[in-house]
């Protein structure tokens, strides 16, 4: 009978997961060294090679299902291996599916006519051990598996008393104790189990169950000691990935790229983009003579792939996938841009009511952490595409109300006239509008937040530096801000020989990137930044 399926499980908090994210990007600022911003165009149109974990990919061709299920398998291991390092709380658990799934009521009737069967065969007379026989198979695979290499006396052990042959025998000659198996089997697994299942091998050993309840109580368990078994083993492999994620990273995507040359094609859309937004809003310069007068002024590479970064916040998911380079942690620059919408939303409502009330509401840091924490409640969820923003706005600008106008009388000041609450309302809902003022001006200052962290060699010193009018979004921007730059450098320490290839012929040549490797220097510019 086959154990159920194991499935990730992930139980971090965004808090403990940007801690995880932090951590991965300390090591990986270790990797990189600080350089200047600006790198010269000689850099990315060097004409030396490296073959050395440099991105590379072939001619188009028409793929086999074997290649294509290898890249499968290539894109899981590096999504695993990614997940592993990034978050420390990732674990495996036994698959539960929804109760009212069609799954899962397909795969209970199927267990069911399996039991089923196997009592109806053990009610017999004389018994049929067929179905129980081989269950007892599986399980004592089960339990080998669970042995380290060098157990060679419990191998051994195992081997002798859950003898097939021997127990094939016994059923033919109507000589099997069954319960006896079971009995070696429970013991067995308690000396192999983790402490926190000692309650369930108990249960086993004091339980008063039928043969075939017994089997399928010793099968839930041995499922939850083989996930004990794996995440046991994740935990061991972590600090090992965590040495070598980079290496490892960068060579499963060269895999995939090896045997999908198409696998770039997100990423250089993405990046192109960026560029052609840099250079639409750049001004030409204006020199009077020499050679360079009139000519426009080309965007620096780092100056493109710091733009695309910024361009990553305000993805739409709806719309198309990620670039593959960021398809390991799209989950998580997901939350990012949740957290940050929300923050956005609080501030840019609470810039409306201190700008439109003014005087008597100022300098009481009680009102405004007050105001602050109710319209962060209200606004909970508002990435949901369930969520009503304009309803939500509404009733947030009735709280918003009530709460000033109880200030405000205790402080001897007039509550807000009728006319006031209406102009109040109107502007805080009108934050839905794209053209909002207030909505434009928020969201570009944080753009300026963030690009002035991705742009600056020593990022945390500058977490805490918000933009003016951010500043009643301070903690949680910094927050967002640390785990955002955590990602970039880890992304870029990864990938950047692939994004060096890229920016060196969309900036530099008329060719699309293919099948050259880049150059060493355009990859150092990239990974040393």
């Amino acid at each position: 009978m086959p154990l159920n399926d194991e499935r990730p499980n992930s139980t971090s908090s965004g808090e403990d997961q940007g801690s995880d994210v932090e951590s991965s990007s300390e090591r990986c600022d270790s990797m990189t060294l600080n350089s200047d911003l600006e790198c010269s165009r000689d850099s990315f149109t060097s004409d030396s090679s490296s073959k050395h974990c440099t991105p590379s990919s072939s001619p188009p061709k028409t793929l086999t299902l074997d290649e294509v299920m290898e890249s499968a398998r290539d894109l899981f291991n590096l999504s695993l291996s990614h997940e592993i390092v990034m978050n420390r709380n990732f674990h495996l658990e036994p698959n539960s599916l929804p109760q009212d799934s069609l799954l899962k009521a397909v795969r209970d009737n199927l267990h069911k006519a399996f039991w089923d069967i196997l009592e109806t065969e053990l009610n017999d007379d004389p018994p049929e051990y067929g179905q129980a026989i081989r269950l007892v198979e599986e399980i004592r695979e089960i339990l080998l598996s669970f042995l380290n290499p060098g157990a060679n006396r419990m191998r051994t052990q195992i081997m002798e008393v859950l003898d097939m042959d021997l127990i094939r025998q016994q059923a033919d000659n109507d000589a099997l104790d069954i319960q006896g198996l079971s009995s070696y089997i429970i013991t067995t697994m308690g000396k192999m189990c983790a402490p926190v299942r000692d309650d369930e091998i108990k249960k086993l050993r004091e339980g008063t169950y039928n043969i075939v309840t017994l089997f399928k109580e010793i099968f839930r368990v041995l499922s939850l000691m083989r996930a004990d078994m794996v995440n046991c083993t994740i935990e061991n492999l972590r600090p090992v990935l965590q040495r070598q994620s980079v290496e490892y990273e960068r060579a499963k995507f060269q895999s995939i790229l090896d045997k999908t040359p198409s696998a770039l094609d997100r990423t250089t859309s993405w990046i192109k983009s960026a560029l052609e937004e840099l250079q639409s809003s750049i001004v030409p310069t204006e020199q009077t003579n020499g050679p360079g007068k009139g000519q426009p002024v080309v965007p620096g590479p780092f100056q493109v792939l710091n733009a695309a970064f910024i361009r990553i916040l305000t993805w739409d998911y709806s719309k198309s996938p990620p670039p593959e380079t960021w398809m390991t942690d799209e989950i998580r620059l997901q939350e990012i841009q949740w957290q940050l919408q929300q923050c956005q939303a609080v501030n840019e409502v609470l810039l409306i009511v201190y700008s439109t009330i003014g005087g008597p509401i100022q300098d009481l840091p009680s009102l405004s952490d007050r105001l602050k924490r109710m319209i962060s409640v209200l606004l909970d969820g508002m990435h949901r595409s369930d969520f009503n923003l304009e309803e939500s706005l509404e009733g947030i600008s009735a709280q918003i109300c009530c709460e000033l106008n109880k200030s405000l009388t205790e402080r001897s000041y007039p509550a807000l006239t009728p006319a006031l609450q209406g102009t109040l309302t109107g502007q805080i809902c009108n934050i839905t509008q794209k053209d909002n003022p207030i909505r434009t001006l928020v969201e570009d200052r944080v753009q300026q937040y963030f690009m002035a962290l991705i742009s600056d060699p020593k990022p945390q010193s500058k977490i805490e530096q918000v933009p003016a009018g951010l500043t009643a979004i301070k903690p949680e921007l910094a927050i967002i801000g640390a785990k955002f730059i955590s990602l970039v450098n880890y992304n870029k320490t990864v990938y950047g020989p692939f994004y060096a290839d890229i920016l060196r012929k969309l900036m530099f040549s008329n060719s699309q990137p293919a099948a050259n490797h880049p150059q060493n220097t355009a990859q150092d510019s990239v990974t040393h930044n």
